[in-house]
Order: structure tokens, then sequence, then C-alpha cells
């Protein structure tokens, strides 16, 4: 393909178009003497400003690619040889080039310009043409000193020519007309592992890449058209750059500025490395860096596309999701098994997914799965299952046997919107239900669920607000000991009148200021004024304060409860702080490390809901509390499951022996408050003695328990 190509070689460029251009500028120019190469056809190939000062040349009379005799005349322009015609100039340099043979000595000449001495020096170079070298020698006082001087100049200049193209960061080449090598440093020879016959002047382009085919360098879209496409760009004789790939793995980038004869000049740069690494950065930007999911970006990427799908009628499905409990296992088994278990739960989803379809990790436990297109409803609803199912199976982790489930909610498009913003927000939504739903299983986007969660941002949003305005408020229920037949202690309860929404239930405000963290000032703040107001009563009366499992985390609690006691001058032993089994199985050893502090200021530490979790026994041997509450569940159900009756009698005798008080919440009728007694309970709460009180009512009634009230509840204990 390449034989029809002809032309004369050149051995240099005047300019080249990257960074190499200007090393090759920057020498050329920094040689003291004229110089300049002309072809086999008398043109002008290259030349140095030096040239053409020599010749009192203005900047733009000598152009590559000019002929001997343009220059001739423009040098006679110039005020040069006095007497000679353009004609008579022209022949004697002719004659000089046709002197210079192949293998002919170089030879110098001496000519008296308009207002200087010259000495010039013309020698032959196969395959290019002709170099002339020029020097003033208006003022050498001695010629041989001179000529001695301007060869050892020359040696060096084309020393440092040669250094800085071999020195070139990239491979560089120059091709002729006739599709033959004209020059190429040792990067582009090294770059195709060329040998040293097929790096001289004169070599065909056809045998370099015959070559380079046959050893490995074979393009992936085949050695047809990759020659089809270097052709054509030759063809254009336009700057360009071609990236090509080979079968070998190597990418390399060729940059093509054509040349006015008909030739080109050409870098070659590996950039295999520089590829792979973009690659890498293009994937870690896109995908998760633990499981290797895409993350949100990508997500956000495939939803957008998938946009333009539904508006053609498919049908989509977003699916939120994230890991029930979750938080549990980093808490008690370290984040290294959360993160192995994040990956095994990644593996499941990529596994149980179709292969076209997008699952992303968003960050924590919290995934997203992109799925379509769909028949109907039921194909989302049979994929959660699997997801459910695949992501419930036990794993092995670092000899843990570890059990996990999720939850997830969906929206389907277009039903439940036809954008990828108000999919995501919808499917939040029901992921929301699912988890409040008991978790563990799949909910469908309805439309009554935005209304639920505005008001679960009402919520969030008026919590600290209720607390700076004063929303927030205690009601004390009291607890009767019944051996003394007194009051022995109130527990104080929690009451927020929204401004908007009115009274909140705790049961509905607590859970939502757990999960924003807000629970630890608004803890913090119940403490203080417990032990404000119990501080008012008389006697040994004691307050219970219920401490959630976040509050009881944060750091400074102990140093609350003793801020809170110091404030308000309320003795410690009056204290008793309620806690659930919750609080131990999140973090034993630091748990244990502050209930021991509590003890040690003189603090009570009660047990609540007791008999609710499934290892509550355990807790009771890590630690000795002063009382243990036992859940209203088992005491609404005295003479009517008698299975209950026995895990009282249980319990009682459990406290008893390990000389902890007993508790019975939730006591309503007598009934139970007489089944409670007779087994030796030591304390009752509950609507038969007293709903909770206000701070005032709480104070009558410490203060003025009246005789015929405690003898009826003498009478009780007797009957």
């Amino acid at each position: 393909m390449y034989a029809d190509w002809r032309g004369r070689a050149e051995k240099m460029k005047t300019a080249f178009w990257t960074d190499d251009r200007q090393v090759i500028a920057t020498a050329l120019d920094a040689i003291p003497h004229g110089m300049a190469i002309w072809d086999a056809d008398f043109r002008l190939k290259l030349f140095n400003q030096g040239y053409t000062a020599v010749y009192g040349l203005a900047e733009g009379d000598l152009k590559p690619g000019m002929h001997l005799r343009e220059a001739a005349r423009a040098i006679l322009d110039a005020g040069n040889y006095f007497g000679y015609s353009v004609d008579d100039l022209y022949e004697v340099l002719v004659e000089r080039f046709e002197r210079q043979g192949e293998g002919a000595a170089p030879k110098e000449y001496q000519q008296i310009l308009r207002d200087r001495s010259i000495r010039s020096t013309y020698a032959a170079r196969p395959g290019i043409g002709w170099l002339v070298t020029c020097e003033d020698i208006t003022d050498a006082a001695d010629h041989q000193t001179a000529l001695s001087k301007r060869e050892a100049d020359l040696a060096k200049q084309a020393m440092r020519f040669e250094t800085a193209v071999d020195n070139m960061a990239h491979g560089l080449c120059m091709i002729d007309p006739d599709h033959r090598l004209v020059i190429c440093n040792s990067n582009y020879a090294a770059l195709y592992d060329l040998p040293e016959h097929l790096q001289r002047p004169g070599t065909l382009l056809t045998d370099i890449m015959d070559y380079r085919f046959d050893n490995g360098m074979r393009p992936k879209d085949g050695p047809i058209a990759f020659l089809q496409r270097r052709v054509q760009t030759i063809s254009e004789r336009k700057r360009a750059i071609d990236i090509c790939e080979f079968e070998n793995g190597q990418i390399i980038s060729v940059v093509h500025q054509p040349m006015a004869d008909g030739g080109w000049v050409e870098t070659h740069q590996d950039i295999t490395e520089q590829r792979r690494s973009e690659a890498r950065i293009h994937h870690l930007a896109r995908h998760d860096a633990l499981t290797d999911l895409p993350n949100r970006t990508l997500f956000a990427e495939e939803m957008a596309m998938a946009e333009s799908r539904v508006r053609r009628g498919e049908m989509m499905a977003v699916l939120c999701f994230d890991l029930d409990h979750f938080k549990v296992i980093n808490d008690t088994l370290g984040h290294g098994v959360g993160d192995a278990v994040l990956q095994q739960v990644a593996a499941r989803i990529n596994h149980t997914k179709r292969e076209h379809e997008t699952a992303a990790r968003f960050g924590g436990d919290e995934f997203a799965l992109l799925a379509g297109p769909l028949k109907g409803p039921k194909d989302v609803a049979a994929l959660s299952e699997r997801l459910i199912a695949a992501i419930g199976e036990p794993m092995d982790i670092q000899g843990h046997r570890v059990m996990i489930g999720t939850s997830i909610g969906i929206a389907v498009a277009p039903m439940d919107g036809d954008d990828g913003d108000t999919l995501m927000k919808n499917a939040d939504l029901a992921l929301y239900r699912a988890k409040g739903d008991g978790r563990g299983t799949y909910r469908f986007f309805e439309k009554g669920m935005d209304a639920t969660m505005q008001h679960r941002r009402l919520l969030e949003s008026g919590l600290k607000m209720g607390l700076t305005r004063g929303e927030f408020s205690l009601v004390f229920q009291p607890l009767m000991e019944l051996e003394s037949n007194r009051v022995s202690c109130l527990e104080a309860l929690l009451r927020w009148e929204h401004s908007e929404l009115g009274l909140i239930s705790p049961v509905e405000f607590i859970p939502v200021a757990e999960e924003i963290g807000f629970i630890v000032p608004l803890g913090e703040w119940v403490l203080r004024e417990a032990c404000r107001v119990a501080a008012t009563w008389p006697g040994d009366t004691r307050i219970a304060v219920n401490l959630s499992p976040v509050q009881f985390k944060s750091r400074r609690l102990l140093d609350t409860v003793k801020s809170a006691l110091s404030d308000s001058g309320l003795p410690p032993t009056r204290l008793e702080l309620e806690i659930t089994e919750s609080v131990m199985l999140a973090d034993s050893e630091q748990t244990l490390e502050t209930l021991h502090a509590l003890r040690a200021l003189g603090v009570r530490i009660s047990m609540d809901d007791f008999g609710t979790g499934y290892s509550s026994l355990s807790y009771l041997r890590a630690f000795p509390f002063d009382k243990i509450k036992i859940d209203r569940s088992f005491i609404e159900d005295v003479g009517t499951d008698d299975a209950n009756f026995e895990i009282i009698k249980a319990v009682i005798a459990l406290g008893r022996s390990l000389g902890m008080a007993t508790t019975a919440e939730g006591v309503e009728t007598e009934e139970q408050l007489d089944a409670v007694r007779a087994h030796g309970c030591d304390e009752i709460q509950g609507f038969l003695f007293s709903r909770p009180l206000s701070e005032r009512d709480a104070l009558d009634l410490i203060s003025r328990l009246s005789p015929n009230e405690r003898a009826e509840l003498a009478r009780r204990k007797v009957g």
C-alpha cells in the first residue's frame, strides 16, 4: 500500500508541533553559525536564524520549501554579491552543490558580501541533500583557528541535536514522501522493538509495519483497518491524533504532522498505564470502594437513562433497602466483620438480580436496585422476596455466625413517578413503612405514605424548637412500697405539647428523637428537671428517670448525672436510673464501666421491662442491679394465663435470691395486686394506685397521704 508513494527524504524539519519542537528549535538557534539543509531538488528544507543573519536577510525572506533560485534572488536583494545576476549566482551555487557528490569531502568557499566576509562549507548528506554552514570571518585573525573552532562547534551542536532527539520523552520518526524512514529516535525503536537494520534511513515504512504486525503489535481492529485509517490520515494532510489499541494490551497515541514536501513527522507515546489509571479512576468515581457495587453517582446516571425507557412505556421499579439492625453487628463484632457482611450482601444482591439491572450501595448499609423492564408489580414483588431470602441466609465470618435481614421499599414507574428523584423519594417512604411494620419485609409505595413522612419531618423539626419554646414537661407516676404502704419512688415521664399538633405521645416522638440523636440533649433536660423537682419532696422519696440506649452511650452521661445532682442538691441515693437490656447489648465493657461509676456515686440502677428480651439473666449476672421491673405484659394476663403467673413468681424469687428489689408494672386490678403481693413483690406501679401526676399533685400525694388512705392500704396488705 505504501509502495506507490514517492518523494525524497529530509533529515530534519524546521518546526515540530509539540514540546519537542521547542527543543529542536532551541538547539538549532543555539548554533553560533548559519546552517541550512537543501534537498536534491535544490529546495530549502531547514535553516536557523544564523543563516539568515549572515546574509543580512529579514525574517520571512527565506521559507522552508523555497527553491535555490528564489533564495539567490533574496540574497542579491539584500545587497550581497556585487556584479552578480540571479542567474549568475544560481549557477555558482548549483555548481557548488553538484561538486559535493556522494562520498566527497566537505568543500569550503569564501565570499565577500556587502559588508562582511563569510566562509561557507558544503557537505553532501546521503538520502537528505546538502548541509551548508556559514560563518562570518570578517574579524578573524587566524583563519585556521576559526576553522578549528567552527568544526568543534559544529560537532558539539550536532551532538546536542542528536542528544535532544534521542532524549525526547516520546518516540519520533520522520517519513519522506516515498514512505521511507528519514530518521527515528531510540524511543521509537524501543517502543516497537525495531532491530537496527529497520532504524536506518531509507527503510520502507511497509517493512517496519510488517515487522510490527509479525512481532505482537497487531491492532485490535486488524491490520487492514489500521492501515486504511493511516492512509486516510496521510492523504488528508492535516495534523491528527490517533489512539491505537493493540492485541497485546498496549495503547499508543500517535500525533501525525504533515510536511510541505508530502512527508510527515510523528510522535508515538505509550499511554497504556495512563489509560488504565484513567479507567481505574473512572471506575472508582462511580463504584463503591468496599463492595465494588455502583455508587450513588452511577446509579443516578442509570436512572436518568431509564427515564426515557419509562416514557416509551416500559415499567421499571426502584427498590430502596437497608439491613435490619446492622449497627448491632458493628457495635458487638466490630467494623471488620461489618465490612465483610456488606461485601457478602453485595455478592448476594448481584447473584439475585438480573444481569442488566443495576444495584448500588449508597453508603453504610443503604442499597438501591433499578429493576426492569417488568411485566407487572408481581415481578418486583418476587424479586424482593428473593432478595430478602438471599440476604437472610446465615453468614460465617471470621468465626462468627452472622444473621442479618433486610427491609425493602418499592416504587414502580410510571405509576409512582416517572423521574428518578420522585421514584427514589417514594421508594424511601415505602422503606420507612416496611421498617415500621416489623422489618424483614417489603412494601410498595402508597399515596398516604408521603403524609406520614411529612408528619415525621414535622416532628423532627419540632423537637429542637419544642425544647427551646418550653413545650416539654414532666409528669410523675408513683410507685408504692407494699411493705410500708407508702410512696417510695415516682417515675418521671416526658410529655410534649406541640404548638400545632397538640399533645404527642412519647411512643411517637421518643423513637424519632433517638433516630436523629436529639434524645441526648432532651434526656439531659429530663434528668436535670427531674432532680430539681425531686429535691422539693419531703423525706427520702426517690425519683426514677429512664435512660435511652442512645443517651446511655453518650460519653458525658456520667458528668451530666453529677451536674444534675449537684445543681439540684438531690442526694444521689434518691436518684434511680432505669435502663433496658438493649443498653447492655450495645457495648458491654463500656456499659459496665459506666454503670459501676454511677453506682459508686450512690445512684440506684434498675432494669426496666424485664423479661421482654432474650438475655436478661446474663445481664443480671454481669451487674448487680438494685431493682428489677417486671414488664406490664406479664402482669396484665394474671388470672387468665397461668404461664405468665409462673413467670412472675420466678422473677420475684430470682430477685429475692440476688438481693434485688422487684417492681410490678401496669397493676390495674385488685386481682393483680393480690397476686404480686402474695409472692413477695416489693413495689407496684399502675393505675390501681395512681395515674401520672403533675408536679404539684405529686407533691401533694407525697405530703398528704391521709391516715384513712394508709389504713386502706394496710387492709389490702392484710387481705
